[in-house]
């Protein structure tokens, strides 16, 4: 039975996120709906991480076993075949039977991007958060990323009301650039807890708007308490970059 690691692109916008539920689109389930055509069977695909529903992906994970016997190229060619141009499978490696997309990464990388001019590009309305005037300050703004680099608890930038019982990650790195308008901050770590990265995104923004200093950072990760971070950034700013993983 071939086993495939799939990295998949999509538009986030119109589904209900990653994970397949009662109703609604969602990639998952697009995915699965595909191969199972392909395979002649229910098929389950495994994400790498569920992203939510507006969140946008450009190297999302997943993994699947097919009976059919079926290289990768082919596989490429025909799920694409069967779903909506918003998603595409922009690669499939043979793996391993023992891979598993969401338990086997190493590190994740997402990016926020964010439009900080008084008037939105409308090429972007769907990709970006447009923070208008005033010009947001990316150097605090940076500066107050790096200071999530390292292992912290980043309880205080979880969803509220989250049921995850770890919450300690460690983040190799928590950039902001900017060109014209658009900021842009990358993260990367070996995991993210649910609104994670909206929450820091929401806190960076206060930063740069100087309604906080960047050395608020640090209070925020030590207190542990969700309310002294800023509001959660919306959706559609949020790509899920890249998935890596070590496997022979």
């Amino acid at each position: 039975m071939p086993a495939f690691k799939l990295t998949i692109a999509y538009d986030g916008a119109g589904f209900v996120g990653w994970q397949r539920q009662a109703s609604g689109d969602s990639i998952q389930g697009l995915l699965e709906d595909a191969l199972a055509l392909l395979d002649g069977r229910e098929v389950a695909v495994v994400g790498a991480g569920r992203t939510d529903a507006g969140v946008h992906a450009i190297g999302q994970v997943a993994s699947v076993t097919l009976e059919r016997d079926i290289d990768a190229p082919t596989v490429v060619r025909a799920v694409n075949a069967r779903l909506p141009p918003t998603i595409r499978v922009t690669d499939a490696e043979a793996v391993p039977a023992a891979f598993h997309a969401r338990f086997d990464p190493t590190s994740k990388t997402y990016r926020y991007r964010i439009w900080n001019a008084e008037v939105m590009s409308p090429f972007e309305r769907a990709y970006a958060w447009h923070v208008p005037a005033p010009t947001l300050d990316e150097r605090a703004m940076d500066e107050a990323a790096r200071v999530l680099e390292g292992r912290h608890d980043f309880a205080a930038f979880q969803a509220a009301g989250a049921d995850t019982t770890g919450t300690e990650r460690t983040i190799r790195s928590s950039r902001i650039t900017r060109i014209a308008s658009l900021i842009t901050y990358e993260i990367g770590g070996d995991g993210f807890l649910r609104h994670m990265v909206r929450t820091i995104v929401g806190t960076l923004v206060d930063v740069g708007r100087g309604r906080v200093a960047p050395s608020v950072m640090a209070d925020v990760l030590a207190s542990r308490d969700r309310a002294l971070a800023g509001r959660t950034a919306p959706p559609e700013g949020l790509f899920l970059v890249r998935v890596d993983y070590d496997y022979n």
